[in-house]
């Protein structure tokens, strides 16, 4: 159903010879460069962790070595490890800037891994800032965004998926997107890439021993066994891309695009399909010149439908650029719906649709003018993904409902997606081939190609968890948090 939305690893060398032999080669035998690195910060940074404006609570949250010192110097006195205290916040001045209460986390129990104080006042921008600034004269520095949960990363509190997960559902539009992000962050995403680059490591490892002690007198792997394996993380990595490909969707939303010929009643599409009076509806062609568009919930997915032009060869520059705004939709739409009132004529140039891998579904509007029954009218369509509908009648609705849901993937039951990434998904699918490169190196001598493609197929999966991640990746990850997450 519709619902209106409201606004709003290892090393990539390879190891040396007599070090491999069979051992493991999965994430646990390298220690991340990251969580050195943080190691070696000792700066305390502090920033708001409620949204700005008036409330009846406001949060500072200070994370870092000397966030002991700042609570001694603020409070006069050190909470317990845990333990609630009321307490005043004192200005520095012998006065004090509010009443609230004062939490300190010790690390490594603590969200970041470091000592944590949170400050719990009264909501008023004032306030916070107030206390923001005095936190900043004892020597801490503003947090950048998303830096408490990039700690947590750092310092294996959380890995990559989990803390995508955390703005995930901190942005989240639906109930499904909720739940989506809640499973991603309990780690049920990870777990199995953990338990597919294990049994990676363990296959590279076996498969290098025999390279590396070709030589000896050892039993080696027959090229079925190898194949056998393969094939087995290939069908699990296919498994997860199905789980993980209705999360992007949960995460990003998906968008789909009514396209069609003039007066063939798109707007009114849009306006059934959203249960709102959205788009301007008229008898005259060429009343919609520009985009419109509504967001609405499709079965717990977060759906932006797009209304446009209708395309057609027009002397109007204004209505020209609407039709170029409608193709450079169309390029970026996960769902084409394109609207005819004739089954047997479809006006829609659907050649401009030849090329692209976009799900494209046509829609017969106006079916209850005609007179014949849905299965008539849907005879001399020419595909099979065509819908009888009436628009203004509300008629066959449900079945296109139901199908844009197949399209978008299911939200609930036993295997209900996990928060997933477009970067996600794109590493999947490069995993995957990796492993179809191996193909050659089973079934011949090029073994050190089949070692090659299961190093990359174990490191690009590594990408995903955060493992050998760079710098400008976690750059670009966390710069999208909120400031104070």
């Amino acid at each position: 159903m519709f619902y209106p939305l409201h606004s709003s690893g290892i090393s990539p060398e390879r190891s040396t010879p007599r070090k491999i032999k069979t051992k493991n080669l999965g994430p646990s035998t390298v220690e991340s460069p990251e969580k050195t690195q943080l190691s070696e910060h000792s700066d305390t940074v502090v920033a708001i962790s409620t949204p700005p404006g008036f409330g009846g609570i406001g949060i500072v949250r200070v994370s870092g070595q000397g966030a002991e010192q700042i609570a001694l110097t603020l409070l006069g006195d050190v909470p317990r490890h845990r333990i609630a205290k009321v307490c005043r916040f004192r200005d520095g001045q012998q006065g004090f800037i509010d009443e609230g209460v004062a939490l300190l986390f010790k690390g490594p129990q603590s969200y970041t891994g470091e000592d944590t104080l949170e400050l719990y006042g009264h909501g008023g921008p004032m306030v916070m800032d107030l206390l923001v600034e005095r936190i900043l004269s004892m020597g801490a520095r503003a947090a950048r965004p998303g830096e408490f949960t990039e700690r947590a990363f750092l310092n294996g509190k959380v890995d990559l998926t989990q803390a995508e997960a955390v703005a995930d559902l901190i942005e989240s539009r639906t109930k499904a997107a909720a739940q989506a992000a809640l499973r991603s962050l309990s780690g049920q995403f990870s777990s199995e890439l953990f338990e597919l680059d294990s049994k990676l490591g363990e296959l590279r490892a076996s498969v290098e021993a025999d390279i590396d002690f070709a030589d000896e007198d050892l039993s080696r792997l027959e090229p079925e066994t190898i194949r056998a394996q393969i094939d087995g993380i290939v069908g699990a990595l296919d498994k997860l891309l199905n789980r993980a490909r209705p999360g992007s969707f949960l995460v990003s939303g998906a968008v789909a695009v009514l396209v069609g010929p003039p007066n063939v009643g798109k707007s009114s599409v849009l306006n059934a399909l959203s249960g709102q009076d959205r788009a301007i509806v008229s008898a005259r062609p060429g009343t919609t010149r520009d985009l419109v568009e509504v967001d609405i919930n499709l079965n717990g997915v977060p759906l932006r439908l797009i209304d446009t032009a209708g395309h057609r060869a027009s002397p109007d520059p204004i209505e020209a650029e609407g039709i170029k705004r409608a193709n450079r939709a169309i390029a970026k739409a996960d769902l084409v719906l394109v609207v005819s009132d004739d089954a047997s004529t479809e006006t829609y140039d659907l050649n401009m649709l030849e090329n692209t891998e976009t799900p494209v579904f046509i829609l017969i509007n106006k079916c209850d003018l005609t007179g014949q029954p849905y299965g008539e009218i849907l005879k001399p369509a020419k595909s099979n993904r065509s819908f009888a509908i009436s628009a203004t009648q509300q008629e066959g609705l449900e079945e296109l409902q139901d199908a844009m849901e197949g399209v978008f993937g299911k939200t609930g039951g036993a295997e209900a997606p996990f928060a997933a990434r477009r970067r996600h998904l794109d590493a999947i699918q490069r995993a995957k081939h990796c492993l179809d490169a191996t193909n050659s190196g089973v079934t011949s001598s090029a073994i050190e190609l089949l070692a090659e493609e299961l190093r990359l197929a174990q490191n690009i999966l590594g990408e995903i968890t955060g493992r050998g991640s760079t710098e400008e990746l976690l750059g670009q990850i966390f710069s999208r948090f909120c400031i104070g997450k």
